[in-house]
């Protein structure tokens, strides 16, 4: 029918748009879908040794999970920078019209705008005080950072007065929020060269996700992993939990703790706004769907048109099965070439690239196979005339 095929068209177009705010280069900061129940107050702990140079640190936060409608915690950790220069400026939560946003975190070559949150080693709020480059090697500031100068050399002191110590609050706006706007430089910062988190966050992000412990409706606030040396190293013996909750929280009433969901207002992403993809792999992806046949009415035009979509569905499956197999070939490389981690950091992020892209090109050519379908008809046959 005319009706379906203009909402084919109109759907394509939202999935293109949406992909291309995904992709804006002026700012990596992803806006998910609007919450109604602000995250939980920053956590108390204690940062982790910084394992070696060339690592900066990045601040735990609250992120959340759809299928259980539940905050969980991203432990702060110490992350390889992916280039010379860069500096991390930390996603927080926002009060947008009538619900929190997140806004994804960037690598950049100055600190941009992270909602005046305080997020203690470095970030206080605005800026970064926690360590600077000179001459292409970061210097750490050891009045804010936990650094062993027996394996850290590039060091400094100087003391950095935080006026906002106690304030333990983790979203920007709405009801006891902070109420900070973004600083003329900090806007400056949103409109330059950005790097979206590096391939190891992502699966520290993923892997706090699978750990129910870490879901706020189980540790109330205080989770039992606060930060970690590296990311996704939640085994290591040099983890630390939570010293305690940084305030009361309490989860929805019509949410038993560990439970997805029931009835809760909190929109879904898939009916709102598209998630952005933290695949690293073609393997991570989710299973291409497998096209659904034409009915125009005209069954010689059907095929044609089924043909065309198996055509694609079986090419891209075969995209996505190759490059599987060269990142494969490249991590038996770095195997046996015994690459350290700086080197392996940098393949996973490249490797998330060529994954993503590899997403959204596949996607734009479904939207193009739908638009140039035909409309479905309505069966013409007669209905049989009623015997007198």
């Amino acid at each position: 029918m005319a009706i379906r095929f203009i909402r084919a068209l109109l759907f394509g177009f939202l999935l293109f748009a949406v992909g291309m705010v995904a992709l804006s280069a002026a700012s990596f900061a992803q806006m998910g879908v609007s919450i109604t129940i602000g995250p939980p107050p920053l956590p108390v702990y204690e940062q982790p040794p910084c394992p070696g140079e060339g690592y900066i640190w990045t601040p735990g936060y609250w992120a959340y999970d759809y299928d259980y409608d539940d905050y969980y915690w991203v432990p702060g950790t110490w992350v390889m920078v992916p280039e010379v220069g860069l500096l991390w400026t930390p996603g927080y939560w926002g009060w947008v019209g009538e619900g929190f946003v997140f806004y994804e975190g960037y690598w950049g070559p100055r600190i941009g705008f992270y909602g005046g949150i305080n997020y203690r080693y470095g970030y206080f709020g605005e800026g970064y005080e926690g360590g600077r480059w000179d001459n292409g090697r970061f210097f750490y500031n050891r009045a804010v950072n936990n650094v062993n100068v027996t394996n850290v050399h590039n060091v400094y002191n100087t003391t950095v007065i935080n006026s906002t110590t106690v304030n333990r609050v983790s979203y920007n706006g709405g009801n006891g929020g902070i109420n900070v706007r973004p600083r003329p430089e900090e806007k400056a910062a949103a409109h330059e060269r950005h790097i979206p988190p590096a391939a190891v966050q992502a699966q520290h992000v993923q892997a706090a996700r699978a750990d129910p412990e870490l879901h706020a409706s189980l540790n109330q606030g205080k989770p039992p992993v606060a930060a970690t040396p590296k990311p996704g190293a939640f085994s290591d013996r040099a983890v630390v939990p939570a010293k305690q909750a940084g305030g009361p929280y309490n989860p929805p009433p019509n949410r038993a703790p560990g439970e997805p969901g029931a009835n809760t207002p909190v929109p879904r992403p898939e009916n709102n706004v598209a998630r952005p993809s933290s695949a690293v792999h073609p393997n991570d992806l989710p299973p291409a769907a497998r096209p659904n046949g034409p009915n125009t009415g005209t069954p010689k035009l059907d095929r044609k048109y089924q043909q065309q979509q198996e055509k694609q569905f079986a090419k891209q499956e075969q995209e996505r099965q190759k490059l599987q197999r060269k990142q494969e070939q490249e991590h038996q490389r770095l195997a046996q070439q015994n690459a350290n981690e700086a080197r392996k950091q940098q393949v996973e992020q490249q490797h998330q690239q060529q994954t993503q892209q590899l997403q959204q090109k596949q996607e734009k050519e479904q939207q193009k196979s739908q638009a140039k379908q035909p409309p479905e008809r309505p069966n013409q046959s007669k209905p049989p005339k009623e015997k007198p």
